[in-house]
């Protein structure tokens, strides 16, 4: 028997800026419920990039740090015959941004001393001119997906 379909629920824009990524970006910040917490750092780090950034606008930068840490290929481990392979796979639009939200937030808690907004725009701004943490853990991945290009025919 199959199982009941798992239906995407509608997403709604973030309340100041009006905008689904930065919503996306606030639920996965967000800490055992507490989302207006969340949405103050998101805020608060949109806001540290405008001071820092004069002539650009923040939104526009924050959206070049995600599409900039989001992987185009990942592995996938694949048992077959016995032996694990790791297999490279090319990633879906949504959990590419799934990913690099994880990776950005990773990086900014990762860092010590300063309060989750200021590391958050931090690694917003590092992540735009591709650097940083998360820029990084992306190289990795794409490296790990080259490495092992010849398991690529083990694609399911």
């Amino acid at each position: 028997m199959r199982r009941k379909r798992n239906y995407k629920r509608e997403q709604l824009p973030d309340p100041k800026y009006g905008d689904f990524v930065i919503a996306k970006c606030i639920n996965h910040i967000m800490l055992d419920g507490k989302k207006s917490t969340a949405q103050q750092v998101v805020y608060d780090a949109i806001e540290e990039i405008r001071k820092k950034v004069k002539d650009e606008d923040p939104v526009s930068i924050f959206n070049i740090a995600i599409t900039n840490v989001g992987p185009q290929v990942e592995v996938k481990s694949r048992r077959v015959g016995g032996a694990n392979y790791q297999v490279p796979r090319e990633v879906r639009g949504e959990r590419r941004q799934a990913l690099a939200f994880r990776w950005i937030i990773q990086a900014s808690r990762a860092k010590k001393g300063q309060p989750m907004a200021k590391k958050f725009a931090e690694e917003l701004m590092l992540a735009a001119k591709n650097e940083g943490s998360a820029i990084k853990k992306k190289e990795d991945t794409h490296r790990m997906a080259e490495a092992n290009k010849a398991f690529a025919h083990f694609a399911w």
